[in-house]
């Protein structure tokens, strides 16, 4: 996961760094609000763990603004507060933010905490790719769908174009199906009459 954390606090802020990058992350730190905004613009982490006391943009507004971005992606974000009261946790859920961790924080809760928002984040991602799997193969449908000139002789189609193409063509073109050849009993008997009469007079010696 790539995960940005906003610190003010210069001890906290490595030690926050180097906790998360031991456990397998790639961690970008920065030292205040402003400056994670200012990379949220640029690119869209995983994860972002901002402390909710710092000076000039605080964490509260912080995933106030987040939240207000157009990202490419979900970006789930974790609040560090030593404001305990239940209003102030309510009041931060509702700025945006998807947990909370208390500080002092114990190193294991925190890590526990990262990996169930990990858990969130590969399942939005894996529903946006479904999302996109969706949208293309309606995508698809729709290229199929609408009236079609098609020649009542040769049932070719006519498209836009005014040329006329092989119904087979048509459907390969806009589709991704595959064709393969055959035929038809009402053709065999049209098109190969003594075929169909040679395998008729088998039929019935074999039933003798």
């Amino acid at each position: 996961m790539r995960i940005l954390i906003a610190e003010d606090d210069n001890i906290s802020r490595k030690i926050l760094q180097t906790v998360l990058t031991k456990d397998g992350n790639d961690v970008i730190a920065v030292e205040d609000g402003l400056k994670a905004l200012e990379w949220l613009q640029k690119e869209t982490p995983d994860m972002l763990i901002t402390d909710w006391m710092m000076p000039d943009l605080d964490g509260l507004e912080l995933c106030r603004r987040v939240r207000a971005l157009n990202l490419s992606g979900y970006v789930y974000i974790i609040l560090l507060t030593a404001l305990t009261e239940k209003k102030r946790i309510i009041e931060g859920l509702d700025a945006g933010a998807d947990d909370y961790v208390t500080k002092p924080y114990d190193r294991t809760e925190l890590l526990a905490r990262v990996r169930a928002g990990k858990r969130v984040i590969q399942l939005e991602k894996s529903l946006r790719q479904k999302n996109k799997e969706l949208s293309e193969a309606f995508a698809q449908i729709k290229q199929l769908k609408g009236i079609l000139p098609i020649c009542m002789h040769c049932k070719k189609i006519r498209k836009d174009e005014n040329y006329w193409q092989q119904v087979e063509e048509y459907v390969a073109e806009h589709s991704e199906a595959d064709f393969s050849h055959s035929i038809c009993p009402e053709c065999m008997e049209k098109y190969y009459p003594e075929y169909v009469k040679r395998k008729k007079t088998r039929e019935i010696i074999v039933d003798r």
